[in-house]
């Protein structure tokens, strides 16, 4: 069994309605073995340096998300794609502290199969860049700007997935043409969307 980790405390201690609910899911993550650590401002379940498991909490729920939830079978339905561009993280979610307790069992079965999943090595296949939709309006900025089309390129293949799933989920061709416009300078300068 692990232990608590002190630099984690204070998320637990925060001012929130789901605080028993986190303490609870804190204790299920720690039974199964797991080392507590702090991550994006959220308790996060690691083994041997690799995530595993992340609690975190919404206005309507607190969940688990795995994060090759992908590879986890899933007897139950009980796994959520948060969005259809999420490829590899499922969650869990909890609307109240009887659901956590009732499936308990469950969720350290689904812990410990996500721990011999990352002891295996599997690895969720990820789509690559050129599956995902490029839009008109950007693939007519990067016809016209060879250098634009030069610096997308350069860009990890997780930034390039970054841009073309922002600038395609804009209904409107309007909107899509003003956030090419807006990023110009942020993919020449070789920056992500969010850097």
């Amino acid at each position: 069994m692990s232990e608590k980790n002190p630099k984690v405390d204070w998320f637990f201690t925060k001012d929130s309605h789901w605080q028993e609910a986190y303490k609870k899911l804190r204790q299920i993550a720690i039974d199964c073995g797991l080392i507590e650590e702090l991550k994006w401002g959220c308790p996060c379940y690691t083994l041997n340096k690799q995530n595993i498991v992340l609690i975190h909490g919404f206005k309507e729920y607190c969940a688990y998300l795995f994060f090759k939830g992908a590879l986890l079978n899933d007897p139950g339905g009980i796994l959520i794609r948060q969005t259809k561009d999420v490829q590899s993280a499922r969650q869990i979610r909890f609307t109240n502290m009887v659901e956590i307790a009732e499936l308990e069992p469950i969720l350290k079965a689904y812990i410990f199969e996500a721990i011999e999943a990352e002891k295996a090595g599997l690895k969720v296949e990820l789509k690559t860049t050129a599956e995902f939709t490029m839009p008109d309006e950007f693939q007519t900025k990067l016809n016209h700007m060879p250098a634009l089309k030069t610096a997308f390129e350069a860009l990890t293949p997780g930034r390039q997935r970054g841009y073309l799933l922002y600038f395609s989920s804009a209904k409107q061709s309007k909107t899509r043409q003003d956030r090419v416009e807006k990023y110009i300078p942020q993919i020449l300068a070789g920056k992500g969307l969010e850097d």
